[in-house]
């Protein structure tokens, strides 16, 4: 397995156990943070489903909402976050830290 592979495990293991109303199923959506970028930039979903982002860099990073209406905190390297999108949507974020790092989640 790749360590990218690893990591995706790890993620969908400690959201099991952490929970709460952000936790990511298993088989959700990953995005990686990586360079300095959200790979990949744009990801569609269904309305109900969780994206989960896992931080492959070195250098700490967040998961914000546009409109604010999610954040996650500072992650450190390997850390994720996970949120559920209920309905349809165009939603973009970015990164409060490198304000230049934009992505966007589109919920069908």
């Amino acid at each position: 397995m790749t360590a990218n592979t690893w990591i995706l495990m790890l993620a969908s293991l400690l959201a099991f156990f952490v929970g709460g109303a952000d936790a990511a199923p298993s088989g959700g959506t990953h995005v990686s943070i990586s360079e300095f970028t959200f790979r990949p930039a744009v990801v569609s979903i269904a309305a109900g489903d969780t994206v989960t982002w896992v931080n492959d860099d070195a250098e700490e990073h967040t998961v914000t909402a546009t409109d604010r209406s999610y954040t996650s905190p500072g992650l450190e390297a390997a850390e994720t976050f996970s949120h559920r999108f209920t309905a349809p949507g165009t939603y973009r974020y970015f990164c409060a830290l490198h304000p230049h790092m934009t992505a966007t989640v589109v919920v069908q």
